[in-house]
């Protein structure tokens, strides 16, 4: 199986890589999408013409955001909309509200948001880590209820964003909110960006007859709110460090999961600088490149099963 190359690098730009691409039509939701590589994801689909779903927890910020992109790509030949709803990933109402609102068909699900570093283990209301319930199992429930919309659209992607913390820790499926071994916020961060990806490879061996395919991606070393749990001193080496993407440079990777001609119809594959990941071995000491653990489709398919066990669950609990 060769790996997926594009004419884009790491300081490529999501404008340049939609270049060329008429999204007229085309229905997108992005999750997270008021801060970040979020709204530059959402701001460069909306120029190709895109529909655009900010899907958000702070509406006020949401409109605030949608309001910007819409003033930024006023000189678009055929730009397209954007367009507020509220999605709170940790509230399991919240999210079967949004998937049950949604009428039509998705073309792309771009599953962004997320939190990284947590220093104190804190759990949801229904009892999962927080890490995992926001990077990861709020996004499944989501990526569940939304499975209809997708397969209408005949040709659907779903884009994972995860992250090369994913290199530092497998996804433990015995202990997957810390309840028995030490916490510590980045292992619990790897676990949940582990966790994105599994959840591409699952969801296209599950849905690739439905004509669904999704692929999780890094989008780069970007400074934004992300890091907001993260020292400030640390946060500041991070700025200086050669390398660092713009928000712009850093959702260019999203966008060329979500449209790259290349990707059309290939599905559980790792992304990162807009190319397809090499894959390294679980004990290599590396800064990039896709862990054999990320893409073990036996782990991928436990995973599903548990996740959604859980989610059923927390639903019935109202």
């Amino acid at each position: 199986m060769s790996r997926i190359s594009t004419g884009f690098g790491p300081r490529s730009t999501a404008d340049e890589v939609l270049a060329g691409h008429d999204l007229t039509g085309r229905r997108v939701v992005v999750t997270g999408a008021a801060s970040g590589i979020g709204v530059e994801t959402a701001r460069a689909l909306v120029r190709a013409g895109a529909e655009v779903t900010l899907a958000v927890r702070d509406v006020a910020a949401g409109e605030r955001v949608a309001a910007d992109v819409r003033d930024s790509v006023a000189d678009a030949p055929h730009p397209g909309r954007a367009r507020v709803a509220h999605l709170d990933l940790l509230d399991l109402t919240s999210v079967r509200a949004f998937a049950q609102a949604w009428t039509g068909p998705l073309h792309v699900l771009v599953n962004n948001a997320g939190v990284m570093a947590v220093p104190e283990r804190r759990t949801t209301a229904y009892g999962w880590e927080l890490q995992l319930a926001t990077n990861h199992l709020g996004h499944h429930a989501l990526t569940l209820g939304l499975h209809e919309a997708l397969a209408a659209a005949e040709g659907a992607r779903i884009v994972s964003v995860s992250s090369s913390g994913h290199l530092a820790a497998p996804v433990d499926l015995d202990d997957l909110h810390f309840e028995r071994r030490p916490y510590d916020p980045w292992a619990a961060y790897g676990q949940s960006k582990t966790a994105n990806v599994l959840h591409a490879v699952e969801a296209t061996r599950r849905w690739s007859g439905d004509g669904i395919t999704a692929n999780a991606l890094m989008p780069g070393g970007i400074m934004t709110k992300l890091q907001q749990h993260v020292p400030q001193e640390t946060r500041e080496e991070w700025s200086k460090v050669p390398g660092i993407k713009t928000p712009r440079q850093g959702a260019a990777t999203s966008v060329v999961a979500a449209v790259a001609p290349e990707l059309d119809g290939v599905g559980g594959r790792y992304l990162e600088d807009c190319q397809e990941a090499p894959v390294v071995a679980d004990d290599a000491e590396v800064g990039a490149g896709v862990r054999e653990w990320a893409l073990d489709p036996a782990t991928a398919q436990r995973l599903w099963d548990v996740s959604t066990a859980l989610v059923d669950e927390a639903l019935a609990q109202g």
